[in-house]
């Protein structure tokens, strides 16, 4: 999976602005059946790949 700067990405809501625990996702990979998750600080580092089944349930957990 490409992480081109090109891509869009969202950061994550709970990621602050101190530079601590920094997370983006691509939303619009979600129709492939993955998720595209990254490390913000260092967008070089490849994705980790995440099924859209997991990445809903967590989601869901997060707002519980």
């Amino acid at each position: 999976m490409s992480t081109a700067n090109s891509e869009h990405w969202v950061k994550s809501s709970y990621s602050g602005n101190g530079g601590g625990s920094c997370v983006e996702w691509r939303p619009s990979a979600i129709t492939s059946g993955v998720v595209p998750v990254r490390d913000s600080k260092d967008t070089a580092l490849p994705a980790l790949t995440v099924p859209t089944t997991a990445w809903t349930a967590f989601i869901q957990h997060l707002k519980a």
